[in-house]
Parts: structure tokens; sequence; C-alpha cells
């Protein structure tokens, strides 16, 4: 069976500077799906998630742009603003854990409203050809909600769906809940992709064994956490690259450059560094350690003196 990659997006990370920057040094994702378009209360694109989709900035070898709305109307705008950047298919964020988002009944508090769902569906099936595909959890309160959803989603030709293994209000504590994933797999004849807690090569090979029917497979946090991830993944090995720390320090330097250009003043970079460091802390022997001494820098001459202290410690 053939095997194919996705990135999940992760709203405040995985942008078009690091999906190049991840694909030239790391490469193993098929497929990049962008952080969720979102509109606050205007009919406005933002200027940040339209830079982000623009061909041009994207050298991946496929993007898809998602969406996060929970009216037709939305839907429909943002349908257009894509089909004029060429994309075919736009996926729909029905997984975003994040009281701030499942308050407003978007993301996976949506997954309730079956009959919005398919209000909004029926409109864009009957008012646009483009090819929808989505990304859900299991629920908000309980993986049953799911279930209810499907009969919805069996009228409509939907692309593909992701789900993570997964409820809303678990965010990302807790373990998946892989009983209501198979579940989810004898109760709907959509096309369903995999998504939730793949952090190493062991835990990829325990599920696609698990789940045998199952061929593409969706890595997010794993994948910023352990950027050679994918890649292993793809050629079935557990062995990291001999340069492997070099090959992360070009990557990282990459990044820096370019979010530090993106970026107004020492805060924002500090920050935007500070929240991927959370992540590229634990692949270090001390994650805490390391975490703790990017944290502890204050300025920029500094941050860049802690990451060459923790490169070089290797």
């Amino acid at each position: 069976m053939s095997l194919t990659l996705l990135s999940s997006p992760l709203q405040g990370f995985t942008d078009f500077r690091f999906r190049n920057a991840f694909n030239t040094y790391f490469g193993g994702i098929d497929t990049f799906y962008s952080p969720y378009i979102r509109f606050n209360g205007k009919m406005v694109i933002k200027s940040s998630f339209q830079k982000d989709i623009l061909p041009e900035n994207n050298t991946v070898p496929r993007v898809i742009p998602q969406i996060m709305t929970n009216d037709a109307e939305e839907f429909l705008f943002v349908v257009k603003f894509i089909q004029q950047y060429g994309y075919k298919e736009l996926n729909w964020n029905l997984g975003c854990p994040y009281p701030m988002v499942t308050k407003q009944g978007m993301g996976s508090g949506l997954i309730c409203n079956p009959q919005k769902i398919d209000h909004i569906l029926d409109r864009v099936h009957t008012e646009t050809d483009i090819v929808v595909s989505m990304k859900m959890r299991m629920g908000y309160e309980s993986s049953e909600e799911i279930l209810h959803v499907f009969p919805v989603l069996e009228k409509y030709p939907i692309k593909n769906i992701a789900i993570h293994a997964r409820i809303g209000k678990q965010l990302y504590k807790g373990g998946v809940d892989l009983e209501s994933f198979q579940r989810c797999l004898d109760n709907t004849n959509q096309k369903l992709y995999y998504n939730g807690d793949i952090t190493s090569v062991a835990v990829f090979r325990e599920m696609q064994e698990r789940f045998p029917k199952i061929d593409h497979w969706m890595i997010g946090r794993g994948l910023i956490a352990d950027p050679f991830l994918p890649g292993m993944i793809k050629n079935n090995t557990t062995t990291y690259p001999k340069n492997r720390f070099k090959i992360f320090s070009e990557f990282h330097d990459t990044i820096y450059q370019q979010y530090d250009e993106a970026l107004s003043g020492p805060t924002p970079i500090k920050m935007k560094m500070l929240g991927f460091w959370e992540y590229f802390s634990t692949i270090f022997p001390n994650p805490q350690k390391t975490f703790k001494k990017i944290k502890k820098a204050g300025n920029a001459r500094a941050y860049q003196q802690a990451v060459k202290e923790i490169l070089n410690s290797i």
C-alpha cells in the first residue's frame, strides 16, 4: 500500500515560511495544509492569509488552503478568493479544540450541529465546483457526535476526512481514542485519514498495524517537535542522519532570519521562536534545560548565543 504523509496545520507555526524551509531541509511531506482562514465579523481576507497561500510564496509539492467558519456566506467568499489563485480544494476545519473557537460554534464546537453542517455543504456543493475536504475531531463533548454527522456527509462528494482521534474538550490532553477512531471507520464510507500523536517511527508503525486500511497519515505537533520524522517514516528507518543537528541548525537559521525580517521589533520574534522551541527542545538530551536556556535569552544576541551553546553541546 502506498503511503501519503500530510502536514496538519498549526496556527502560528506552519505558515509558508516554515513549510518551505521544512520541505527544503527535511522533506517527507506530500501535502501541506495551510493554517485556517478566519473572519472577524467582516468579509475581508487578512493580508497574512493572502500571503500564506499565494502560489509564488509556496515552494512545497502541494498546499491546500483551510477555512474556519460556521457560515455559508463566508465559505462561499473564501471559495472565490482561493480559486483566483488556481486552488481547486478547500479544507474545512471542524477540529480546532480551543474554547475561543468552539464557544462560537466553530471548529470542533460545530460537530454537534449536523443541520448547520448540512446547510453549508449543500450551498457550497450547489453554488460552486470546489472540492471539499474536512479536518475533524470526533466531537467536542463526546466521540459519539461525529457518528450523527456521518449520514449528512454521505450526501456529498467529500474528498476525505482527516480525523484527529480526540474530542475537542480534551484539547491535547490525554491519549488518543483509537477505539472511537475504529468506530468511525466502521460507520462511514468516506475516505478517512488518521491524525493524532504520531510522534515517532515506532508509534507510526503501531498505528499502521492497528489501522491497515489507512494510507493517508497526518502529522501535526510531532512534525515540529521532530522535523526528521516524516522522512524517516517514508524511508522506513529509525536512524537519524549523521549530520542531524547541522541540518537542524541550518533550518533554524533560515526560519529565524525570515521571521525576523517579517516581524516588527524584538518581542514578536522572541515569542515566535519561543513557541517553536517548546517543540524543538524535545529532541535534545535535556528538554527542560534546553527550553529554559532559550526562555532566559532576553535579546537577539543572547538568543543566538543560547542556540549556539545548545547545538555545540550535542
